[in-house]
């Protein structure tokens, strides 16, 4: 993990792509901006989670003979 240090209104730079500024600090909440293409998806790690929960189930659940009929 990377930890860098920054004030407001300050940014950092990932992939040549992806820009994320220190928006505001106030007390221990930071408050951030993050400007990506389109294509680039952005989430919150707990809905991230929870989205990779719901795929898993998704997966567990499926018919793998309908699954066969589609290829």
């Amino acid at each position: 993990m990377l930890a860098l240090t920054r004030k407001k209104n300050e940014a950092i730079v990932v992939n040549n792509n992806v820009e994320i500024t220190i928006l505001e600090i106030k007390g221990d909440q930071v408050k951030i901006g993050i400007a990506a293409p389109k294509e680039v998806p952005i989430y919150r790690k707990e809905i991230y989670l929870q989205i990779q929960e719901a795929n898993k189930a998704a997966v567990e659940a499926a018919d793998p003979e309908a699954i066969k009929k589609l290829f």
